[in-house]
């Protein structure tokens, strides 16, 4: 008997894809991701200048309080005030080195113009550091 060592099937296409080179590719290409990016985020060789290291003794801001009630009446720190004395704190503010945050408080039911009216205001003394109060629902 005679053995025969012939495929049978010559003519049948492989219906797999080998992914093998595939993935050599991927890996290939992550290595080389890998080694350049450090080499990208190191442009300029710099030495910079060092500074001291101490606890910044800032003072927290100073705050100034301006109310409008549902009126249009104007409280300063508590205490009524009418617009011509209002003014003329916001005078005395605006004369400090550093004037402080004018923190304003307005009735939720007041006319909108009324609060531009005391932000026009306050802006005429050239103070520009301004908190408006809002309440969390």
């Amino acid at each position: 008997m005679a053995r025969n060592f012939h495929q049978r099937d010559r003519i049948s296409a492989i219906t797999e894809i080998n992914i093998t080179p595939l993935i050599d590719l991927a890996f290939a290409l992550l290595i080389i991701f890998m080694i350049t990016t450090p080499l990208l985020e190191q442009s300029i060789a710099l030495e910079l200048p060092l500074e001291l290291k101490k606890p910044q003794d800032e003072a927290p801001p100073e705050f100034k309080t301006i109310s409008l009630d549902g009126q249009g009446d104007y409280y300063w720190e508590g205490q009524k005030v009418d617009e011509r004395r209002l003014t003329e704190l916001l005078t005395d503010l605006a004369m400090q080195a550093d004037p402080p945050v004018l923190n304003l408080r307005a009735d939720a039911q007041l006319p909108y113009q009324k609060v531009i009216t005391l932000i026009d205001l306050i802006k005429q003394q050239n103070l520009s550091k301004i908190s408006l109060d809002t309440q969390a629902k």
